[in-house]
């Protein structure tokens, strides 16, 4: 029951007693039975006042404790205002600052006693406030603002990068008569940002200084190979009859230079097979072939390496399907490379060369008892112009591109490479490839 009901209850036993004294004077009847009829009807009046008042006395208790919930709304607001991670303010419509938390104090670096009736604008760089003028004007035409970004300053002049969103409070009437302002400081993702341009600047030139290395390696290693086939060829014809009338002494010479010379043409060959599987360029010429015979040739080619160093090669092949489609020639450059490597590095022991087949993939398994690679190398070992020992004055030659062309071409077939070491107890390779390699689209 709310005060005007209760106004209209009392309003009504006032009339009934108005009345009832009214026909006490009109009526005929004893004065006995007049004040039966007017205590009956007081007992209803008074009854319905009881009532009435309970009904009052329940709804004063209610008030109260909605009231108190509302105290405690109020409060758990006031908490969530205060302690929340950002900054938050309230400013009428002239931007002035009517309430602001502890994050915006801390953000401004101001008390809060005197940042309240501070205009927000004062918090702003002067060359920026033209631009937050127009905004506080758009502001009385839309809702809100989402992530608007501009810079503020601090009370101490400090600059940072903020990321304002308003929203707009309205009044009873629907009209504007405030903003709630959240103000987050973003200079450090700014700085992310900023930085992460520069790593794709320099990314961009990375990738061209990459691409004019490319070019210039293949321009270099086609000009050298030239020159270098010429020195070949007339070396070897002048080992040959009739001009075989060298003393030893310089037919010794010859051969020195013939054997530097293929030895040259083999590392210009690497550098030109690196820059055009790097520039994407190598295309693999696919046909059909017995992979065994392949590995039985390739081995009793390179035995001779072997036998200088008093080495065992041994050849183990399980294959009861020989035939694979890929690029013999590339296959055959990926094992005399892993076999160099193993005879290279090995100086007591042996290597040996298996090859096997699981389901519709071949495995070529080269394992040497050489020095080994160290678990930290291991890493690096497929990196273009990396060997273990970086010495100039290192034991073991080498341009460094062996294992990185093997794993380029590897890549390009559709395969992997793994390689498992222990230093001073050698190393083993796997290569498995497809047994039919398909062209790229």
């Amino acid at each position: 029951m709310n005060a005007y009901e209760l106004t209209q209850q009392i309003e009504a036993v006032r009339q009934r007693a108005d009345a009832l004294q009214d026909h006490a004077k009109r009526s005929p009847l004893p004065p006995s039975e007049i004040l039966h009829d007017c205590l009956e009807e007081l007992n209803t009046a008074l009854e319905e006042l009881k009532v009435a008042e309970e009904e009052v006395r329940q709804q004063n208790e209610e008030l109260i404790d909605i009231r108190a919930a509302l105290e405690v709304e109020r409060q758990r607001y006031k908490e969530l205002f205060d302690f929340a991670p950002d900054a938050y303010l309230v400013t009428n419509i002239a931007g002035k600052i009517l309430e602001a938390n502890r994050a915006a104090t801390n953000l401004l670096k101001i008390s809060q006693k005197y940042l309240q009736g501070k205009l927000l604008i004062n918090f702003i760089p002067e060359h920026q406030r033209r631009a937050f003028r127009f905004q506080l004007m758009r502001l009385h035409q839309i809702k809100q603002i989402q992530d608007w970004e501009i810079q503020m300053h601090t009370r101490e002049g400090g600059e940072f990068d903020a990321a304002i969103s308003v929203t707009t409070i309205w009044n009873r009437e629907g009209n504007p008569e405030g903003w709630r302002w959240l103000v987050r400081d973003i200079t450090a993702r700014k700085q992310a940002e900023e930085q992460l341009r520069a790593m794709k600047l320099e990314n961009l030139q990375l990738q061209e200084a990459t691409r004019l290395k490319s070019q210039f390696l293949a321009f270099m290693s086609h000009e050298l190979r030239t020159p270098m086939n010429a020195i070949l060829g007339f070396s070897q014809l002048l080992l040959r009859h009739p001009y075989n009338q060298f003393p030893p002494q310089a037919r010794n010479m010859v051969e020195r230079i013939l054997s530097s010379a293929r030895r040259l043409l083999v590392l210009i060959e690497d550098i030109l097979d690196f820059s055009k599987l790097e520039a994407g360029r190598l295309e693999l010429n696919l046909t059909e072939f017995n992979l065994a015979d392949l590995v039985t040739k390739t081995v009793e080619e390179l035995n001779c390496l072997a036998q200088q160093k008093h080495l065992a090669l041994d050849v183990y092949i399980n294959l009861q399907n020989p035939n694979v489609i890929n690029d013999s020639d590339r296959v055959r450059q990926i094992l005399v490379n892993l076999l160099s490597n193993a005879i290279k590095f090995t100086d007591i022991g042996k290597v040996n060369v298996e090859v096997l087949e699981i389901q519709e993939r071949v495995m070529l398994l080269v394992k040497d008892t050489g020095i080994g690679i160290s678990e930290a190398d291991l890493k690096n070992i497929f990196q273009e112009f990396r060997q273990v020992n970086q010495c100039l004055t290192r034991k073991y030659g080498g341009t460094g591109l062996g294992l990185a062309i093997v794993d380029q071409l590897v890549r390009l077939m559709k395969g992997s490479i793994t390689v498992e070491s222990k230093l001073g107890e050698g190393s083993t390779f796997r290569v498995e490839l497809p047994r039919v390699v398909n062209s790229p689209d």
